[in-house]
């Protein structure tokens, strides 16, 4: 017979012997899904006797995680800003530091009335959903090219109740006319691919081997995207609207260098939890 204390036991040491941090956290988290049970029970039955085809489920989902997959990817799902997002194999798992970009969002739109939001490679649809979840008001529009994506922030807008307020479309910002009919809005979004093309081998396995990499790759020095986006901000937003784009470590002044080409006043360059420069919020010209 195997009991919940032996298994936990058993499935945080194969995390450990896989280089998995935080194991037993995991395997606490992965078991409780795969059982149906909360962390409370776990303590307090560790006796609890476990059914063969419970050991089964279990252990499956445990070599998941031994090979490195997210225990988001197992979940199928991911909490940010509060809210359940599920993923796909075409969008990044959204990450705790985008919380960042959606603060600063949502502070300098403030004094808005019905803001108008756009979501460049919107992915799960985190950042504009997040944003509308906070305002009542606002409504959006959500971008990507990888068609996968597109259908998981529109179930995500779905489940959270949001379909009247946010529409979600298949663009590639790479080719001409793409936003020809999007028309103009008071907050854009984004958090494009970052990562220059020579770093992408060194990456932890969890994200090398399983977020896309269309999402991760941004060029040789990873702002190819910002440089196509940019420059056609001010043609997308109202006079005096708002711009938030999240960046990597130590792209701060090269984005930000952008931002002042395009005619945008940066306003706010926020920090993450970590204390890093996550994030940069530029305003455009009131003619």
């Amino acid at each position: 017979m195997t009991d919940l204390g032996q298994i936990l036991a058993a499935s945080a040491a194969r995390l450990r012997d896989a280089g998995v941090e935080g194991a037993r956290r995991d395997a606490r988290l992965l078991i409780g899904h795969v059982l149906g049970i909360g962390q409370a029970e776990m303590v307090a039955r560790p006796e609890r006797v476990l059914q063969a085809g419970e050991i089964a489920a279990v252990e499956a989902a445990i070599a998941r995680r031994a090979a490195r997959e997210p225990v988001s990817r197992i979940l199928g799902s991911r909490e940010f800003y509060g809210l359940a997002f599920g993923l796909g194999t075409e969008t990044l798992d959204p990450r705790p530091d985008s919380e960042t970009l959606v603060e600063a969002a949502l502070a300098a739109i403030a004094g808005r009335d019905s803001p108008r939001v756009l979501d460049l490679g919107t992915g799960t649809g985190c950042l504009l959903l997040a944003v509308l979840a906070e305002r009542s008001d606002a409504s959006g529009v959500g971008v990507d090219a990888a068609e996968g994506a597109v259908r998981v922030a529109a179930a995500n807008a779905e489940a959270l109740g949001m379909t009247s307020r946010a529409t979600f479309l298949r663009r590639d910002w790479t080719s001409p006319g793409w936003r020809d009919d999007l028309g103009r809005f008071d907050l854009i979004l984004a958090n494009p691919p970052y990562i220059p093309d020579a770093d992408i081998a060194g990456l932890e396995p969890e994200v090398r081997e399983f977020e896309p990499l269309r999402a991760l790759a941004g060029g040789s020095d990873g702002l190819d995207p910002y440089r196509v986006l940019v420059p056609q901000l001010p043609a997308m937003l109202v006079p005096g609207g708002v711009a938030g784009f999240e960046f990597g470590i130590g792209q701060e002044a090269a984005v930000t260098a952008l931002f002042a080409v395009a005619g945008l006043e940066v306003t706010a360059m926020p920090r993450d939890l970590g204390g890093v420069i996550r994030c940069v919020i530029g305003v455009a010209s009131i003619p």
